[in-house]
């Protein structure tokens, strides 16, 4: 079986040892950097591999020039290549957010054509809460000559951004009206932008609604306009991507991502 969207800590455990698999953890804190790299040397999913969303992750500035900047095709290459992802693997990537910094790295693996690329669902915690094996230390896989092409979901950059049906904002409602701003010199949203804040997605156990409830609820958001002609952003690139996979995981197919997102558009458009 194919996992593309999310897979779920039971099903992840007959897969263990599998030849194409490949694990990534992706846990990170932005408050402390280093939180997340130190949290997986201590303890994490057999034969999972690290990616730090400021270093391997995010790059120098190709599409935009958010918090996160987006890596050049080129980059991510080297980086899936790096990780050994091959363009056969089964790809799992989680962390200990429900999927808010993992789903950035599943955004990019189905930006460059990788389809076989799943989110942990409900990340870390499920895995324990099954009394998952666990390993220590730092892990690595060998190389790959991966070589994706980009384009395969719709990527948009600050120019295009006024020229967008629908725009949906995936921060916190706060942030959305301007009552705080902990991480941009501006708050607020970009104009004709709407709200759905990426944690509605989730139930009360810390997974992803199931895909009717997810559907349900998106195309009430969505309106009648078309999923191709969604566009989300949030701060930096990063949480919008959960939306995103909340959109594929309920069968809508694949929305747009604003890449810069706030932390780009507050610094060169306002």
């Amino acid at each position: 079986m194919d996992f593309k969207t999310l897979i779920e800590a039971e099903e992840l455990a007959e897969l263990i040892g599998s030849e194409d698999l490949v694990i990534v953890d992706c846990r990170f804190k932005l408050a402390d950097p280093a939180a997340g790299e130190q949290a997986y040397a201590a303890e994490h999913i057999p034969g999972a591999v690290y990616a730090h969303l400021d270093r391997d992750l995010s790059g120098k500035p190709f599409t935009d020039k958010g918090r996160h900047p987006m890596l050049s095709p080129e980059a991510m290459n080297a980086l899936f290549s790096r990780l050994g992802i091959a363009h056969t693997s089964q790809v799992v990537v989680y962390d200990d957010m429900r999927g808010a910094i993992a789903s950035r790295l599943w955004w990019m693996l189905q930006y460059m054509g990788h389809e076989r690329t799943a989110v942990l669902n409900g990340g870390y915690p499920t895995w324990t809460a099954i009394n998952g094996p666990v390993a220590s230390g730092a892990e690595s896989n060998p190389s790959t000559q991966f070589e994706g092409t980009p384009g395969s979901i719709p990527l948009v950059t600050i120019d295009a951004v006024p020229d967008q049906t629908l725009l949906i904002d995936s921060r916190t409602a706060p942030r959305y009206r301007g009552d705080e701003e902990p991480l941009d010199p501006i708050a607020g949203h970009i104009p004709g932008a709407i709200n759905h804040h990426f944690g509605l997605n989730f139930g009360e156990d810390g997974r992803f609604k199931a895909p009717a409830e997810l559907q349900q609820s998106l195309k009430t958001l969505f309106d009648q306009t078309p999923t191709e002609e969604v566009t989300f952003y949030c701060g930096s690139g990063v949480t919008a991507c959960t939306n995103l996979l909340a959109v594929a995981h309920a069968g809508l197919g694949n929305a747009k991502l604003y890449g810069g997102s706030w932390s780009e558009w507050c610094r060169e458009r306002m």
